[in-house]
């Protein structure tokens, strides 16, 4: 089985309003649900989603931008009635279901928490050490830090269980990609993946980038762990 850690990034784009879902986050899900893997989401990154998903659409500066020009538009006499009209009842309804939408919200991470698949765990006080102890080296925010200590301690609680399991991190946040802009590697971040065997993407669709035929997906210090019974 094949277990995939996903973050905020992740939730944000399953779970924003309908017509701007990440087809490739919902892909991901339907996997899980079919049991064709295990997703693993820290508990945090449900509540920074939520407040960054309110953020984001609750905004009214844009539609209100969009009637105030319409009806100034209609005035000049450089808009007809009738588009006036259909614009108009196309940004209501937009704004509508987005409200709806966002109104949704808790049940939807509710969903995810009770979802077959999907595992959302909390920080637990190993995790807690282990983000202490990576601070000096990784140069991320407080926040950062948290997620890549869940992700890594958690790993290393799934290769305690099966040494042999493979261990994947969907990850579009530049700060926790194990390398820059250039693709130049980031030595600290590289390290601390490679030593759990967790392959970084950078799509939900993981394609990119490709893992290598000889990657050791079973780094040494787990080779000889016998599997738990």
């Amino acid at each position: 089985m094949r277990h995939v850690f996903v973050e905020t990034n992740w939730v944000f784009d399953f779970a924003a309003p309908e017509h701007r879902q990440a087809p490739g986050a919902r892909a991901l899900f339907e996997k899980a649900r079919r049991k064709e893997l295990t997703l693993h989401l820290p508990n945090l990154c449900l509540g920074e989603a939520r407040r960054a998903l309110r953020n984001k659409f609750q905004a009214r500066a844009e539609p209100d931008e969009i009637r105030h020009y319409v009806r100034w538009a209609a005035g000049a006499g450089s808009l007809s009635e009738n588009d006036r009209s259909i614009v108009l009842k196309v940004v209501d309804a937009l704004e509508s279901k987005v409200r709806g939408d966002l109104m949704n919200l808790d049940s939807m991470f509710n969903a995810l928490r009770a979802g077959p698949g999907i595992e959302v765990f909390p920080l637990n006080d190993r995790q807690l050490a282990l983000s202490i102890e990576i601070s000096p080296y990784v140069n991320l925010n407080p926040f950062d830090e948290c997620v890549l200590a869940a992700v890594l301690g958690r790993a290393d609680e799934l290769r305690s269980v099966d040494a042999d399991v493979e261990l994947a991190f969907c990850e579009l946040d530049g700060h926790l990609q194990p390398w820059d802009k250039k693709r130049q590697r980031k030595d600290a971040l590289c390290d601390l993946y490679d030593q759990r065997g967790i392959w970084v993407y950078s799509d939900f669709d993981m394609e990119e980038p490709v893992r290598p035929a000889n990657w050791p997906s079973i780094p040494a210090k787990w080779s000889s762990t016998p599997k738990s019974e």
